[in-house]
């Protein structure tokens, strides 16, 4: 049986293959997330390929030491008006984020990206609208306040699967694609490669 491993150290993408019955192990993979991004940004990469490509760092950086294995490389990126929004790195931050998204539609791009030997063999890129309500500023402060850190490991800093959800009046696409893997699409990839049973 061909093994599994998931480039990431998300406990929420762990669960997912978890629950779906998929058996791997999880080996995070330890990139400078910013200094590629930045790089990206620079060359004016789209937020698409910039998912992307983070995605594929981490499934080629843990491919290169376990060349038998099929690795999983997913991320997710927050596209606000064009704009990437990075995880906050405080309760003020996450506020001024949320503040920013208030009332308004943003896009979260998930990507997968699975690799052996080294070399990719099959990627992926999720999208997903979501409406945020207006939120009043005495909600949002003690949303934070009841949610933070957790929510730090967010970007756009909510978790749909917990309070998050009272953020939004209107989602268009996939939850697992929400929570930071396109499941379907890549139990589909692994069913037809007859690494799982389908």
């Amino acid at each position: 049986m061909t093994e599994i491993i998931l480039a990431s150290a998300s406990s929420i993408r762990q669960q997912m293959l978890h629950q779906s019955d998929i058996p791997h192990s999880a080996i995070p993979a330890r990139i400078d997330e910013e200094a590629i991004k930045a790089a990206l940004l620079a060359e004016e990469a789209t937020p698409r390929d910039i998912a992307d490509a983070l995605a594929e760092f981490k499934a080629r950086k843990i491919s290169a030491k376990h060349p038998e294995a099929l690795v999983i490389g997913s991320d997710q990126v927050l596209e606000f008006k064009g704009k990437i929004i990075s995880k906050a790195d405080s309760a003020e931050t996450v506020k001024a984020q949320l503040r920013l998204l208030s009332g308004a539609q943003h896009k979260l791009l998930s990507a997968v990206v699975v690799y052996q030997g080294g070399e990719p063999l099959w990627r992926h890129v999720g999208q997903v609208r979501l409406l945020m309500r207006p939120l009043g500023r005495d909600y949002l402060d003690s949303y934070v306040s009841r949610n933070w850190p957790e929510i730090g490991a967010s970007v756009g800093g909510y978790k749909l699967e917990e309070e998050g959800a009272r953020l939004f009046s209107r989602i268009e696409g996939d939850y697992f694609t929400v929570l930071g893997l396109p499941l379907l699409e890549l139990i589909g990839f692994l069913t037809q490669r007859g690494v799982i049973d389908g």
